[in-house]
């Protein structure tokens, strides 16, 4: 069956715009989960070596940045796109810097999957990361 997806908002939702819709429903396609990813190598040690993640960039537009890049590189190696992203989960180590909302908004555009956004104490990556960005898509 091929994909069809549905963005459902509520009946007396304000006329403004969002990153997110509350609710994705999905039939037919192949559902694919990625794992978090920071503006680290996806690729490096564990345990974690401390130098490998020396060449982090330090504010919060640049590390979302290059989240988004690896989520890209993930997205691709199933042949999706951010457009099949129906939802996604994003760990913020600071929610007042709204840097990660504007350069979320370059990759997705006017794109809505569900969304949630929480800020933490820290990632368990390394403690340099910002930000961690998570995923589902639905593929035909």
């Amino acid at each position: 069956m091929a994909k069809q997806v549905e963005y459902v908002d509520w009946p007396d939702a304000l006329d403004v715009w969002t990153p997110y819709t509350p609710a994705v429903a999905v039939r037919g396609g192949r559902t694919v989960y990625f794992a978090g990813v920071t503006a680290a190598a996806v690729y490096h040690h564990h345990p974690h070596r401390p130098e490998e993640f020396d060449d982090l960039p330090e504010d919060m537009e640049s590390q979302t940045r290059a989240a988004l890049e690896n989520l890209r590189k993930s997205l691709e190696s199933v042949g999706a796109t951010f457009r099949d992203v129906v939802s996604v989960g994003v760990f913020l180590t600071d929610a007042s810097d709204s840097a990660s909302g504007r350069v979320r908004r370059e990759f997705f555009g006017d794109h809505r999957p569900a969304s949630t956004t929480v800020e933490v104490v820290r990632l368990a990556t390394d403690p340099r990361c910002k930000i961690e960005i998570n995923a589902v898509a639905v593929i035909d």
